[in-house]
């Protein structure tokens, strides 16, 4: 790991972007009311230092935001609320075997998709039209499609929220998991609400080999009879499959998908498929069995059905929406009562993949 300290002199020459009583509706993709007392815009990393170095802020509660693409809002947030803008996106190096491709936690995900790809740097395509910043994927490991980030992911730049140092970390000791990360964690070593990331910086292997292994691509391939598509097909076949079929948070408020797929031993599968012998699943590397959430909430019948303003997604089971006006409480009360269902008709306990707040 490197680390390197946050010029002072930059720190105590500027002031900091602080902003009183934010509206946060604009900045959570659910579109779901909520005020934050203190919200400070973080352009660079050393704003992160100036916050540590502030005589009311250091010690006070942090609450990280990056696109709010991946939390539900339930009540006004009193933490200082640290709005990730970091720009940037370039081309750190060029090995053998990969392109090193770093970008500023503030950059919209999608974008840098879309950048490397024209740049003529493939091997994020499958992750295509995710929502969220690039800060943000480190964090949840985001996926689709047969990838995660963790597969691309070279390491990870973060600053402590106590000393203001800047550390990179190398993905071997993010203890990436299925859409878990150390940076979701407090406990046992873990870096939530100790530190922020600022940079990430990508590996893009070389030669490039597609990542196909995915029903819904495999379709593709059989509809298009191209058998061997290029990373733009791929692409536009991933944004194609996602606008077909997940509700776009600019006409629609949601927070893509609500629930993570369950993994489960290959017993409890057989036992699941003996009640049920229609259920959708996906045998994993590890052997285990990685069960499809949106079957099971649409086999409950939940499609359509709202509690207020909060709604199961008519044509995807797997995403609830807001309808207009909905409260962080009753998409609460929705996901909690989905829980229920599902686990009273195949015991299983479907865990959120956003952050409620």
């Amino acid at each position: 790991m490197d680390e390197k300290a946050v010029n002072q002199d930059d720190v105590s020459s500027a002031k900091l972007a602080l902003e009183l009583d934010v509206n946060l509706k604009p900045f959570n993709t659910f579109g779901l009311p909520a005020t934050a007392r203190r919200l400070v815009r973080i352009r660079e990393a050393a704003d992160v230092r100036r916050v540590v170095d502030h005589p009311e802020f250091g010690r006070a509660p942090k609450f990280v935001l990056g696109g709010g693409s991946n939390l539900v809002l339930t009540k006004d947030i009193e933490a200082v609320v640290l709005k990730m803008e970091i720009p940037g996106m370039r081309l750190v190096e060029e090995r053998d075997d990969a392109w090193i491709i770093e970008a500023g936690a503030g950059v919209p995900w999608h974008d840098l998709v879309a950048w490397t790809l024209n740049q003529g740097y493939p091997g994020l395509e499958n992750l295509a039209l995710i929502p969220g910043t690039v800060g943000a994927a480190p964090v949840q490991n985001i996926g689709a499609y047969g990838l995660e980030v963790q597969d691309r992911i070279e390491s990870v730049e973060v600053v402590d929220l106590v000393t203001g140092r800047a550390v990179r970390l190398p993905a071997s000791v993010c203890k990436f998991g299925y859409r878990d990360s150390v940076f979701k964690h407090s406990d046992f070593g873990g870096l939530a609400g100790k530190s922020v990331i600022t940079y990430v910086r990508f590996a893009l292997p070389k030669p490039w080999r597609p990542v196909l292994g995915y029903l819904e691509l495999e379709r593709k391939m059989s509809e298009t009879g191209i058998t061997a598509p290029t990373a733009r097909q791929i692409f536009d076949w991933v944004c194609a499959i996602r606008r077909a079929k997940l509700p776009d948070p600019a006409v629609i408020g949601n927070a893509g998908s609500f629930f993570k797929n369950p993994l489960v031993t290959a017993e409890q599968c057989r036992d699941i498929i003996g009640r049920d012998p229609s259920v959708v699943h996906y045998q994993m590397p590890d052997g285990q069995i990685k069960l499809a959430a949106g079957w099971m909430i649409d086999a409950c019948g939940w499609k359509g059905k709202a509690v207020g303003g909060a709604a199961v997604y008519e044509r995807q089971a797997l995403v609830l929406v807001n309808r207009g006006e909905a409260r962080g409480a009753e998409v609460v009360t929705l996901a909690r009562a989905i829980q229920e269902s599902v686990y009273g008709r195949f015991g299983i306990r479907l865990e959120p993949e956003p952050v409620l707040l």
